[in-house]
């Protein structure tokens, strides 16, 4: 949407959100929607020290890095709105899903080297076709049917899972999905009623910040299931009473 001040990056080129463009920097074009990705980068910052101190498996330090340069680069896309930035927000959107599925699905799988590799070869191909074509529906149609191929896989993790706190962690990650959607539709479809009001909820935002959580649930959870695959004992502890994180304890041959 159309701002106040001056523009520092030039003329539009990537789709834009319900929030009125420059309002408080000439180099930064939707500001609500930038800073609230910084939730989602500490987030996945804790994951990633949770998961390198009690020396999970690699592919959650993997995880939670890819969470924050997902972060990263929606920050870059919404700051900018130029159309190379929003391809760096959206191509890491499908890796990060790509890396679900091999988490959710790999420890099934018996030809151990099939799955990571077709998951690499189907991500590189991706980025280099959305690279040269614009999709428009079509990225966020693909977009849902992988997060949809991961339901399934999800929901059997939750049913096998007899602790009350993981299974809270599983229903919190359905929360903030559901309530992060509303506000993802809210600000896409009524953004000519809501640009009337007296004060934008920003909704956009706000889906960054439940998502932030969301990804910060969906780890700790399969932290917690990929532990118990492994027999390490897990137990969802809370720091400061509230915040919600696995601790392992491995056998002493591990």
């Amino acid at each position: 949407m159309e701002g106040g001040l001056s523009n520092f990056w030039g003329p539009v080129t990537a789709a834009e959100w319900c929030e009125k463009n420059y309002v408080y920097s000439s180099y930064i074009a939707e500001f609500f929607n930038t800073i609230s990705n910084v939730p989602c980068i500490l987030l996945a910052l804790i994951g990633l020290i949770n998961a390198l101190r009690q020396r999970f498996e690699k592919r959650f330090s993997v995880l939670h890095i890819s969470n924050m340069i997902l972060a990263i680069g929606s920050m870059l896309y919404h700051a900018t709105l130029q159309h190379m930035q929003q391809q760096g927000d959206e191509t890491p959107m499908v890796w990060e899903m790509l890396l679900y599925f091999y988490i959710l699905y790999s420890p099934d799988w018996h030809y151990r080297s099939t799955m990571p590799t077709f998951l690499f070869l189907y991500g590189v191909g991706f980025a280099i076709v959305h690279a040269l074509l614009r999709f428009g529906i079509g990225f966020k149609v693909h977009y849902v049917i992988l997060c949809l191929l991961c339901i399934p896989r999800m929901y059997k993790y939750y049913i096998y899972t007899e602790d009350a706190c993981a299974k809270r962690l599983a229903k919190l990650y359905v929360a903030t999905l559901f309530l992060g959607s509303i506000c993802w539709l809210a600000d896409r479809l009524f953004c000519k009623e809501i640009s009337g009001w007296y004060f934008n909820p920003q909704g956009h935002a706000l889906w960054h910040v439940l998502m932030g959580f969301n990804s910060y649930f969906a780890n700790t959870f399969l932290m917690f299931c990929r532990a118990q695959q492994r027999e390490w004992d897990p137990k969802v502890v809370h720091f400061l009473g509230f915040f919600p994180y696995v601790k392992i304890q491995k056998p002493k041959s591990q």
